[in-house]
């Protein structure tokens, strides 16, 4: 049985995906590059979409986001950040229903280190350097911390999920 596609999936992976471009677009300037705050937006839409949308929003809008700002390392931010947000969502959606918190924590810890080794490993690589990417690693480390603690509290102890469930089930 196939699941359709609805407008309502549609519209979140959307608005999902305009978030991390945006928080794409800026940074706070640090040693080796920049900060940013999109891991936020890409954790809590890989707890909310199922794998496939989580894909779309953490790996095509961190690509565009780079594309669009700074095109250097668009294709090791869609390679890590997709594969970090389908990570995140299998845990979430895999897990049964009374464990899916226990999933989250999980996904986003594993999550976090995939977006600071595939960081990594995508400085050392683009730049010739693996002195670059260990100046940028604290950064890196600190970046995906708060975006798993942050996405985290935001689905399950402030009630996005519950919110996100309500809106979902109504036709």
């Amino acid at each position: 049985m196939k699941k359709q596609v609805s407008v309502k999936d549609i519209t979140f992976t959307a608005m999902f995906l305009a978030l991390n471009i945006a928080l794409s677009s800026f940074g706070v300037p640090v040693p080796g590059g920049h900060f940013y705050l999109n891991d936020v937006v890409i954790c809590v839409a890989a707890i909310l979409l199922n794998p496939f949308y989580a894909f779309i929003v953490g790996g095509i809008g961190s690509f565009l986001g780079d594309f669009f700002f700074y095109p250097t390392p668009m294709f090791v931010s869609l390679a890590t950040h997709g594969l970090q947000a389908v990570v995140i969502s299998l845990f979430v959606h895999k897990f049964p229903a009374q464990k899916e918190k226990i999933g989250a924590v999980i996904g986003v810890a594993i999550g976090a280190v995939i977006m600071v080794a595939g960081y990594s490993l995508g400085r050392a690589f683009i730049y010739s350097t693996p002195e670059y990417a260990v100046l940028k690693l604290p950064y890196q480390i600190l970046q995906a911390a708060i975006g798993a603690i942050t996405g985290v509290i935001l689905c399950y102890p402030a009630g996005l999920k519950r919110i996100y469930q309500r809106m979902s089930e109504r036709q």
